[in-house]
């Protein structure tokens, strides 16, 4: 009996002594979890993705990423890149692929080495998921290190991302900033509780371009190098602003125009002089003469028609020739090199008619008329004895033309292909207005008396070296700044 009370007792006191160490082990765990979490996590999960404005698979994507997910859940940070319109970000999927193994289609979404997520059905299939199963998560760095988003500087982001967070996106337009100032803008609830004091412009907020739709914002500012853009409550433009700005969708527009218009001018200048352009039409003009010398009046209107019907199909072959661009830039790789294969191919076409110059030979393919074809022209164009027949002709003859003068516009198209289709029209319309001001300069050269058709026929044969020199410099120059990156 005693040895079993003595038993009992010494489990008693082992049961004692066990809790009460437990019970101080436990203790430190209790108190130094919170402050573990705060180091390594602070609760945001942060990924990098990757689209292109004009992707069809991104038009599926875009919406549920960039418009859902970073609205439903709070602490969720999307660092997108687009890649069709902003050159400088196409560069860095090569990094993230050789870093992470990604891949290099689009759209594609980093979350780490071993998650990230590509195409527009798995995304959409596995996203939430993914992001379910993360407590939280660094985000992913272009060198192949990642870092909390609390540690992140994101003033030093490179290429031109837009970070979205919860119902508001910060916009890179240059460089610096404020790199806390920029994240405490996308955590806080109050946006306009963090800006006493500080630098800053408003503007008006505009829609931030997905591929396929857009999402819109109540409010914009402008700081050092980014645009914040947030829905909610507001800032009035007070003596705190410094006047209106333009906001980064109409910077970026300009932008475009500054970078585009130089190369679709010279481009549509180098097709403008093309000698076959020029034969062609002088060849209708002498055979409106020759039916009726007596009719100057149907030489001005068959030269107007005629320069009309071209620049309406060129219009339409302009369309078509983007429309294929776009169709093929669905394949990521080749839209990555496109500006540069365009380059190329600018300064190939160049050095043909540099080519053309120095050693001249009529009808060479890629700079004149081929020799086959021009005997059919001169055919139909013969038959012209009207104005009407001549815009008729003109739509027809415009067939024949193609082999001279396609290399400029497909270069042209090329470039152009990285805008939608709609915004693309007026710079066809720029471009082939040029394209026919030779044209409509020896029809009334011609009309007023100043000149004889055969005068500037013979003034092209004289000079078609020299017009070949012109356009082959011009091009040259455009292909070498493309290739370079100067444009």
């Amino acid at each position: 009996m005693m040895k079993t009370s003595s038993f009992i007792l010494a489990l008693l006191v082992m049961a004692t002594f066990m809790t009460v160490v437990f019970s101080a082990e436990i203790q430190p765990v209790a108190i130094h979890k919170p402050e573990i979490n705060n180091a390594s996590a602070d609760n945001v999960i942060c990924a990098v993705y990757f689209t292109g404005i004009g992707c069809p698979h991104c038009a599926k994507a875009d919406p549920v990423v960039l418009g859902k997910l970073v609205n439903e859940y709070n602490n969720l940070v999307i660092i997108e890149y687009e890649i069709y319109q902003e050159r400088d970000n196409a560069q860095l999927l090569y990094g993230y692929d050789s870093n992470y193994d990604s891949g290099l289609g689009i759209p594609l979404i980093i979350f780490s080495r071993d998650e990230h997520i590509i195409g527009d059905t798995p995304i959409l299939k596995n996203v939430r998921k993914t992001i379910d199963n993360l407590s939280w998560n660094p985000c992913p760095l272009l060198n192949g290190s990642s870092v909390p988003f609390s540690q992140m500087d994101i003033a030093s982001l490179p290429g031109k991302p837009k970070i979205w967070a919860k119902d508001r996106i910060l916009i890179k337009t240059g460089e610096g900033g404020d790199n806390e100032l920029l994240k405490d803008l996308l955590e806080t609830e109050t946006p306009c509780s963090l800006l006493n004091n500080k630098n800053y412009e408003t503007t008006d907020a505009k829609p931030a371009p997905l591929s396929g739709t857009s999402v819109k914002f109540d409010n914009a500012i402008k700081l050092k190098g980014w645009v914040f853009q947030w829905n909610g409550a507001g800032l009035e433009k007070n003596g705190k602003t410094h006047g209106n700005w333009t906001d980064i969708v109409n910077e970026a527009n300009v932008s475009k125009v500054e970078l585009t218009l130089p190369k679709i001018v010279s481009l549509a200048a180098v097709d403008a002089v093309n000698p076959c352009a020029l034969a062609v039409l002088t060849l209708m003009l002498i055979a409106i003469l020759t039916y009726n010398p007596k009719k100057k009046r149907n030489v001005l209107l068959a030269g107007l028609a005629f320069s009309i019907s071209v620049f309406v199909m060129y219009l339409f072959y302009g369309l078509v020739i983007i429309r294929f661009f776009q169709l093929i830039q669905t394949l990521t790789t080749i839209r990555l090199w496109l500006y540069k294969i365009l380059g190329l191919l600018a300064v190939i076409l160049g050095l043909l008619n540099l080519r053309d110059f120095f050693h001249y030979k009529p009808g060479r393919l890629g700079t004149e008329m081929p020799m086959m074809l021009r005997p059919k022209v001169k055919k139909i164009i013969s038959r012209v004895t009207s104005p009407r027949g001549a815009f008729v002709v003109g739509l027809f003859v415009t067939v024949f033309l193609l082999p001279c003068t396609i290399g400029p516009y497909v270069i042209a198209g090329g470039i152009l292909s990285a805008l939608e289709m709609v915004k693309t029209i007026p710079w066809l319309l720029i471009y082939n207005s040029i394209f026919i001001l030779p044209m409509l300069a020896i029809t009334l050269i011609v009309y007023a008396g100043v000149k004889r058709v055969e005068d500037i026929s013979g003034w092209k044969e004289k000079n078609i070296r020299y017009l070949h020199l012109v356009a082959g410099l011009i091009i040259i120059c455009l292909g070498v700044a493309m290739l370079m990156g100067w444009v």
